[in-house]
């Protein structure tokens, strides 16, 4: 069954592994952050907001529309009142792109910090600001600072320090005071709010508004990157910024992903000063397709499938169960170092050794490959690609987590009992 609705082709799942809306006993689909569909493949719901609105119009953004502004009005409801100028855009990656030339425009400042091993999108201007893409193409380019990422498990500073946020946020004070020395300025501080492909981190609680507070002396801005993370998948929050406390502000909120169920659309939110700097140029920003009617449909009916639905509490609800279930395993397979999360949004570190928590690598492209036998699709991520990553849609089950962790145990026991894994390409053979 594909959003509660049989499917029609021949049985695709006998064939491939499978990402569904309701899932069967008998597969599960754990989505990856490549497939961004937050409540569900097929959502009916989605499907026929985009048929109604296909039968009625679909223009360029040039021509206002009521639904465009129904639609950022919602958003609206769900951010700070300070973020109240909205762009609409087609992808995560203009969104963040976008992000860096508003920053610029309104610092008149052009360095940019990013946390290690961060990956904000595919163009040019985000390759350079993401170490995970940089460090194996041109480099660091000299307008780029690196800070250490405030992973407390395998980072520079860890749970045993006296005051991680300090520590943390002192790195980016000093990389500040040492691009002021060379006569550099600071545009901005682009951050994931929970960065996924360094290993699915939970940065510490006050982070953020400590770095805020060194950024925004500097003269620069703070973008929260929502982008794999937002639309109410921490649980708690609808975004996950608001995990580091109801104080902490963006200057700008960069959306993609989720916001569309698989739709091509996304969003920038920022504050009307920001917007005014930007428009003060002369130059108006326009895009083609961002923010079109079909588009904005969308937007609306997944924002409803949340409510109607109650995702976000289901996300929390679900999220606890499948964290429970991953320490039990903790507890009873050595390789697993660490279980971190929030909601939805779940890293298992898998180690070699506890003392030296020596990423597993070899073991981790085992499990994943095993499971997906099992019609489970699992990746990983991490500098060592040692860390499991869980962020399925919304609508994942308890049924589901129960189904996806029986099936780990077992494979994680069979690799105890062998003592090694077996080679990676037999299985994928």
């Amino acid at each position: 069954y594909i959003a509660n609705q049989p499917y029609q082709a021949d049985n695709v799942a006998d064939k491939w592994p499978v990402h569904v809306h309701s899932l069967s006993t008998a597969q599960a689909g754990v989505q990856h952050r490549e497939l961004p569909t937050a409540v569900g493949h097929c959502h009916p719901d989605v499907v026929n907001a985009a048929h109604e609105q296909n039968q009625l119009l679909n223009t360029n953004s040039r021509y206002l529309y009521d639904s465009i502004v129904d639609y950022a009005q919602r958003l609206s409801k769900t951010l700070p009142e300070k973020l109240c100028t909205f762009y609409f855009l087609n992808s995560g990656s203009e969104a963040n792109d976008l992000a860096l030339r508003l920053a610029r425009q309104h610092t008149k400042h052009t360095d940019v910090i990013v946390l290690d091993h961060a990956y904000h999108g595919h163009l040019t201007s985000l390759i350079d600001i993401s170490p995970y893409k940089f460090r194996n193409l041109e480099g660091q380019k000299d307008w780029v600072h690196v800070a250490p990422i405030p992973d407390t498990y395998r980072g520079i500073y860890r749970e045993d320090h006296k005051d991680l946020v300090a520590a943390y946020a002192n790195e980016v004070k000093e990389i500040i005071e040492q691009a002021h020395k060379k006569g550099r300025k600071i545009a901005a501080f682009f951050v994931e709010s929970l960065p996924s492909v360094a290993g699915q981190i939970i940065p510490p609680a006050g982070y953020f508004q400590k770095v805020a507070e060194h950024v925004h002396k500097a003269g620069g801005v703070f973008v929260a990157d929502e982008i794999q993370v937002g639309f109410g998948r921490v649980g708690k929050h609808f975004w996950a910024f608001q995990l580091q406390g109801e104080d902490l502000v963006p200057d700008i909120v960069t959306m993609g992903k989720p916001i569309g169920n698989g739709h091509p659309v996304a969003c920038v939110a920022t504050t009307k000063e920001i917007a005014e700097s930007f428009a003060a140029t002369g130059v108006e920003y326009f895009n083609t397709f961002g923010g079109n009617p079909v588009s904005c449909a969308i937007g609306l009916a997944v924002l409803d499938v949340i409510e109607k639905e109650h995702l976000q509490a289901h996300a929390m609800q679900v999220g606890n169960l499948l964290m429970e279930l991953l320490n039990q395993q903790k507890v009873k397979h050595p390789i697993i170092g660490d279980v971190r999360g929030a909601g939805l949004f779940i890293g298992v570190d898998l180690i070699k050794d506890k003392e030296k928590r020596t990423p597993a690598t070899e073991e981790a492209e085992y499990l994943i490959t095993r499971l997906k036998k099992e019609y489970i699709l699992l990746s990983t991520d991490g500098p060592g690609r040692n860390v499991l990553k869980f962020k399925p849609p919304m609508c994942f089950s308890v049924q589901d987590a129960k189904l996806v962790v029986d099936a780990m145990d077992k494979i994680l026991t069979d690799m105890e009992k062998e003592g090694a894994c077996e080679p990676v390409r037999d299985l994928q053979s």
